[in-house]
């Protein structure tokens, strides 16, 4: 295995099952577990409808990291800790009680059946552009443009900031 140097990646976080904000703060603590992985900064909680889903209100969040692991490593460990909280699949954009997304990795574009990065649905998204914005205000997605710019092309869509990041 040949050792990779960090890469700053971005993981969004919703949840609208159960204790959504309890979810969110329990996922940032498996995020700080996982292995050669650090998270830098956790964004504020929003509160949003479902986009394209079913269920109550989700609280979204973005955590930036620092990591080691491969995009797919990564991947494996977000669904680990996603199937640990109870996460089911029972119908696409079913309500979920943790949905942890990989959202960009380093500058790397990656387009398989199983990963697709950018998000491929990152720069229409609000719940997902505000705490990046938050986060990252002056980061370019590839192909896309400036988050600040993506955020205000979504700026129709209602995003309420509902809590501080979650607590170290």
């Amino acid at each position: 295995m040949t050792r990779r140097g960090p890469v700053r990646a971005f993981v969004g976080l919703g949840s609208n099952l159960g204790d959504a904000k309890g979810n969110l703060h329990a996922a940032v603590v498996d995020l700080k577990a996982l292995p050669q992985t650090s998270v830098l900064a956790v964004s504020s909680l929003y509160r949003t409808a479902p986009v394209d889903a079913d269920g109550p209100d989700f609280i979204n969040a973005v955590a930036e990291l620092t990591t080691r692991l491969s995009p797919h490593e990564l991947l494996r460990g977000l669904q680990a800790i996603e199937l640990s909280h109870g996460r089911q699949r029972p119908y696409r954009n079913a309500p979920r009680t943790l949905d942890l997304d990989l959202l960009l990795y380093g500058n790397t574009r990656i387009n398989e059946p199983d990963l697709v990065v950018p998000h491929p649905r990152l720069h229409e998204r609000a719940f997902v552009l505000a705490p990046l914005e938050e986060l990252a205000p002056r980061l370019t997605i590839a192909g896309h443009g400036s988050v600040a710019d993506l955020r205000s092309a979504t700026s129709a869509q209602s995003v309420d900031r509902c809590m501080e990041p979650p607590p170290d």
